[in-house]
């Protein structure tokens, strides 16, 4: 990663999350927890996140199966630009800690974070070239108004390139972080480097 980015409220910086209610103790574990913990992600054990969600095994995995299909699917709207509307949703929302890892994804992808320095800056104005700022224009529109999406935002889309897939693509990304988001705020609070220690 580059130089870090701090900027009303955001960053781009690794942080930490904290819990508000109890996490699942390994120790005292179903082995349902303990598989549905190995099957979504490499630091599940250790993520206060994935702990707290492990109290639902079954949901804690509908939810890593489509998530992981959404973001990680081949082929369709490329990684970073996935990674650009999540991090944009997460703007929006309000939810520092899913803003953080998304832009530094997108930033591991694209292999640059100018965007990300504007959508922290200005979600409204951001974008570095027509088709970035469509993206980012579809990202808030979608999660800002749902009901006002119509036949000429998804043109918008199309005259930058996209085409069928990569539209649905990005509705799917945008849409399951009014989720994603939604659980990160309400189930605990990020933690910034220099409180971490």
């Amino acid at each position: 990663m580059s130089e870090p980015i701090r900027d009303n409220g955001f960053t781009n910086e690794v942080l930490g999350w904290k819990a508000w209610l109890p996490t699942v103790d390994l120790n005292s574990a179903t082995p349902e927890q303990i598989a549905v913990l190995e099957e979504s992600h490499p630091q599940a054990k250790t993520s206060d996140y994935y702990l707290t969600l492990a109290h639902h095994p079954d949901i804690l995995r509908q939810r890593s199966q489509a998530f992981n299909a959404i973001m990680y699917a081949p082929g369709g709207l490329s990684r970073a630009e996935r990674e650009l509307a999540s991090t944009v949703v997460s703007c929006v929302n309000c939810c520092v800690y899913c803003a953080s890892v998304h832009a530094q994804r997108f930033e591991q992808l694209a292999k640059r974070n100018d965007v990300i320095r504007e959508v922290f800056a200005d979600p409204a104005t951001a974008g570095t070239n027509e088709r970035e700022k469509a993206i980012v224009r579809f990202a808030i529109d979608l999660t800002l108004a749902p009901a006002s999406i119509d036949a000429t935002h998804i043109k918008a889309l199309r005259e930058q390139g996209l085409d069928d897939g990569q539209v649905l693509d990005l509705i799917h990304a945008i849409s399951i972080f009014a989720w994603a988001n939604r659980l990160m705020l309400n189930l605990g609070e990020p933690v910034f480097p220099s409180a971490q220690a």
